[in-house]
């Protein structure tokens, strides 16, 4: 549908920095057609907007590209729905995403991606770009026919939070990826360091007498892949990094000229151990939240590229996984309608420009997805303060460390397509 859109009381438009700059205008109005922008301030002959939006002093930019949502479709409809997260994804101003493989069964046959990916066109919600299993079954014996997946709509290969414990076949995989210009997704954890683990290594896992994660279970898996990408040449997405020693290997792996980028779980940027109070599970992750050392070398890898890309890593759970004691619970939390609000006070906490901010949510997770820009986009108010609740969340899986907290940055409408998909009611 060929939707008008009027977009009035804009403070900034993306890619149009000099309007903040005009004092002349302390509000501005954007007009959209079918996607396009087709002007600021002034409406082109004819034009009759079906919608308009009151955006009080907000932001319109390209719709947010989430690097990590688990969907839990198909196998896991009762900790989530494709619809339901959709629809988070929608109220958090995400509008392309990628889902990785680890469903039931795993995405390791080009039906299950065709039918996933028929599935999320026809709810006509945000667009979906599925991860193929990287071996069958996620099993770690044997390779799957990435070729055929890539045709069913794969955008690369992951084994998700399923370690391969067989390098051999780790490195066969990256072979074979490689010889088709596929890129690799990659959780560099150790399986045997980690084994067991539920907190990071340190004073505060043993104070609470909680099993912990050292931080060379991350980095001896960076030393790994990155002897296997030297070896294969193979293009490597490192996804969730949680570490300062990671942060500093990874950024000399770019220096090397390696070609590896890496994301960041927004939580991490802000969150540390000692915010596991007492065995609070909402803080249950996977990678662990570490020191503020950790958390401080995160944010700054961010701001100055050598993490590429702010994820959701968005995992529903549901209220029987979730609310046990904490080394008993499954780790993950809601995210999708956090990520904006979330990396917004990153980019306030450490002088980030609103520019190099969408650059973190937007620019590069679409380039390392490989995909090209869409007529999406997101009206942001991002000063609005609001408390998140479960009744607040659409998604399904309703835990989050941000339960009853309040945090600023709220989508006031989304756009996908042209079509106005979500607008919130005030």
């Amino acid at each position: 549908m060929n939707q008008k859109i009027e977009v009035q009381g804009l403070s900034w438009v993306a890619g149009h920095t000099k309007m903040a700059s005009d004092s002349s205008r302390p509000s501005h109005t954007a007009y959209l057609q079918g996607g396009g922008l087709l002007g600021i301030d002034h409406a082109p002959d004819g034009f009759v907007a079906d919608h308009v939006i009151q955006a009080d002093q907000g932001w319109l930019t390209p719709g947010l590209v989430d690097l990590a949502a688990r969907l839990r479709e198909p196998g896991f409809e009762y900790k989530a729905t494709l619809e339901s997260e959709m629809q988070a994804a929608l109220a958090g101003g995400v509008t392309s995403l990628s889902c990785p493989p680890d469903t039931e069964p795993a995405l390791d046959e080009p039906g299950l991606v065709e039918m996933l990916k028929h599935r999320a066109h026809n709810l006509r919600a945000a667009h979906l770009y599925p991860l193929g299993a990287l071996t069958v079954g996620l099993k770690g014996e044997v390779i799957t026919e990435m070729a055929e997946l890539a045709e069913a709509g794969c955008v690369g290969f992951s084994h998700a939070g399923v370690p391969i414990t067989d390098t051999q076949t780790l490195m066969r995989a990256m072979q074979y990826a490689s010889s088709f210009g596929f890129t690799v997704w990659l959780q560099p954890q150790d399986p045997f360091l980690a084994r067991g683990g539920v907190a990071a290594s340190g004073a505060v896992a043993t104070r609470l007498g909680l099993p912990g994660v050292p931080t060379a279970a991350e980095t001896v898996a960076l030393h790994t892949i990155f002897e296997l990408v030297r070896a294969t040449g193979c293009k490597v997405h490192l996804c969730r990094l949680s570490s300062a020693a990671g942060v500093e290997l990874v950024r000399q792996a770019k220096r090397e000229g390696l070609p590896v980028t890496a994301d960041v779980a927004v939580h991490h940027l802000h969150l540390i151990d000692i915010d596991i109070g007492f065995f609070d599970s909402h803080y249950r992750v996977d990678p662990p939240f570490r020191t503020q050392r950790d958390r401080d070398a995160l944010r700054q890898a961010v701001l100055d590229g050598t993490i590429d890309a702010i994820c959701s890593d968005h995992t529903p759970v549901d209220d029987d996984s979730k609310l046990l004691p904490f080394g008993e619970a499954e780790p993950g939390v809601t995210g999708l309608e956090l990520l904006l609000p979330l990396s917004l006070k990153w980019a306030q906490e450490t002088g980030c420009s609103p520019e190099h901010w969408l650059q973190r949510v937007h620019s590069k997770p679409a380039e390392i997805l490989g995909i090209k820009p869409t007529l999406d986009w997101a009206v942001i108010a991002p000063r609005e303060d609001w408390i998140v609740t479960r009744a607040s969340l659409r998604s399904q899986g309703q835990h989050s460390p941000y339960l009853d907290r309040e945090v600023q940055g709220r989508v006031c409408a989304t756009i996908v397509d042209g079509r106005l998909v979500y607008h919130q009611s005030r």
